[in-house]
């Protein structure tokens, strides 16, 4: 049994919890999801989903409910994890200046950068089609209020461009998309997160 654990504690929590149980059932896998909201389902969870919201408010979560330190600890051990859009921006090691004057505070988990807003506001979300190193048809992407992963280095990889940004990339386990597959029916990127296991 594959047990998926999903950040509840702000964001498209409920989308997040739905598309990892149907990409479960469509490569026939067994297993479930379900929303950690505390540290005990943090140590339920045999890999993890960080969804899209707002990443400020997402970071200060994780710290009032003591998960932020929790899941680098198990980041550290090896814990697969899926980050989109906010979750793309806190799993990076390196933020811009609206992460500095937030205070966000990032987990530091993968050697990139990322422009917290790098598309605009709500009204310039937009979807396309992406390039994905290893796939053989394309991704379709949801952006909205999407970041950008500027610069990567290290043990980071790009696996798909948008332009010059990075959409989605990989560090071992470690999971990264500017993008929603949640919303988009793409199970392709849920199925990168469950090969980890």
């Amino acid at each position: 049994m594959i047990h998926i654990g999903v950040i509840g504690v702000q964001g498209d929590v409920t989308e997040h919890v739905e598309a990892a149980r149907l990409a479960l059932a469509k490569y026939a896998l067994a297993g479930d999801a379900f929303p950690v909201r505390r540290p005990p389902d943090l140590d339920r969870a045999d890999a993890l989903a960080i969804p899209g919201g707002e990443s400020t408010t997402i970071s200060k979560l994780l710290q009032k409910f003591d998960l932020f330190d929790a899941i680098v600890r198990r980041a550290g051990r090896g814990m697969p994890i899926l980050g989109t859009c906010a979750g793309a921006i806190l799993l990076a090691s390196e933020g811009d200046e609206q992460v500095d004057r937030t205070e966000t505070r990032l987990l530091h988990l993968m050697d990139m950068a990322v422009d917290r807003n790098a598309y605009g506001r709500q009204r310039e979300s937009f979807e396309a089609d992406l390039a994905v190193e290893g796939f053989e048809s394309p991704v379709h992407g949801v952006f909205i209020r999407a970041p950008a992963i500027t610069r990567t280095w290290g043990r980071c990889t790009p696996l798909a461009r948008l332009g010059e940004a990075v959409a989605l990339a990989r560090q071992g386990p470690l999971i990264a998309a500017t993008f929603h597959p949640e919303l988009s029916g793409e199970y392709r990127i849920h199925k990168m997160l469950f090969d980890c296991l």
